[in-house]
């Protein structure tokens, strides 16, 4: 607070207490209140209508440099979602943000029975979040410095089996699930990718495809004989005239929602447990790295931009190990 603020301050307090004090006591007053602000930098308090606007303000500057950014719907989405539950739960203006109050919300909500994957990843937007706000100088410091990555229990994340493949496969029950198991399996594609690609999009003589991946980014994936059978043998079964490669009911392009519930009641005719898009990625990566493809090629496959997100993928059993030490030592 400035000097002259400071004294209209002290000029205002003592008008208002002159009505029920003497002069002299006024005086005393307005010096001790003089004495004390001289030792604190004061901002004025907002209300809360007006806090929850100006972080709603910035917050929406946020997401468009996001945008800018060529950030996916879905991440911005992401972001919008976890900034906005911490604002709702902690209620203080964004300025006043400190690192307690992102411990506490983050304890809060691990007991409400949240994982530490999940509170990690809330972390992580936090962090993106309010660093922003210090490199735009909204803040002056980033509170998520101060407060500690959290440590997850690394679980052994295990691709499909080959029996369990052919459990799925000889569980599907048409020739568009078939094409979709065997798509999945062949490309390592996310299930976002499969669910944008149309027709014309498919080269089945040289049995590749272009996908749109996360960030907008293009990139070339490819498929086997038997995948590009099955894709010809569906798409020659279809009489409508949409253009997505996949479709659902009432010729409608499907969404991540379908295909996840045609993969579970699959998995469920099976007997196969723990089955979903993603890990389809996790058995190609391990499969393509145990026959020798190096990894920064898998991680053009899959569309990583780090080689070390790659390695999240790929699981390499204790035998497989063994045989390479035998073979090298």
């Amino acid at each position: 607070m400035s000097l002259i603020a400071k004294q209209m301050l002290v000029t205002e307090m003592a008008e208002i207490l002159s009505d029920t004090l003497g002069q002299d006591e006024v005086d005393l007053v307005a010096e001790l209140l003089t004495d004390t602000l001289c030792r604190y930098e004061l901002e004025r308090f907002e209300d809360e209508e007006n806090s929850a606007a100006e972080f709603d303000t910035i917050l929406s500057m946020f997401l468009d440099t996001k945008r800018l950014e060529g950030r996916s719907e879905r991440t911005i989405d992401r972001y919008q979602y976890i900034v906005g539950r911490f604002r709702k739960q902690e209620q203080i203006p964004i300025k006043q943000v400190t690192a307690f109050n992102i411990r506490r919300w983050l304890a809060y909500e691990k007991s409400q029975g949240l994982c530490d994957n999940t509170l990690r990843g809330f972390r992580g937007v936090l962090m993106a979040f309010f660093g922003w706000c210090h490199k735009e100088g909204i803040l002056q410091k980033n509170p998520c410095l101060n407060v500690g990555d959290i440590k997850c229990k690394k679980e052994v994340r295990l691709p499909y089996s080959p029996v369990d493949i052919e459990k799925l496969k000889s569980s599907c029950d048409c020739v568009r699930d078939k094409a979709i198991l065997n798509f999945l399996l062949s490309t390592g594609c996310r299930i976002s990718e499969v669910c944008g690609l149309n027709i014309d999009s498919i080269d089945l003589r040289n049995r590749e495809c272009t996908v749109l991946g996360k960030g907008n980014k293009e990139r070339v994936v490819y498929f086997d004989k038997i995948t590009a059978m099955y894709l010809e043998s569906y798409i020659k079964s279809r009489t409508d005239d949409c253009e997505a490669l996949f479709i659902g009911k009432g010729t409608q392009r499907m969404h991540p929602g379908g295909i996840r519930k045609m993969l579970h009641q699959v998995a469920d005719k099976a007997g196969v447990d723990n089955v979903h898009p993603h890990r389809f990625r996790r058995t190609l990566a391990t499969s393509l790295i145990k026959h020798g493809m190096p990894i920064q090629e898998v991680a053009s496959i899959l569309g990583h931009d780090k080689i070390d997100t790659t390695m999240t993928y790929v699981y390499i059993d204790a035998q497989t190990i063994k045989n390479s030490y035998c073979k090298y030592a």
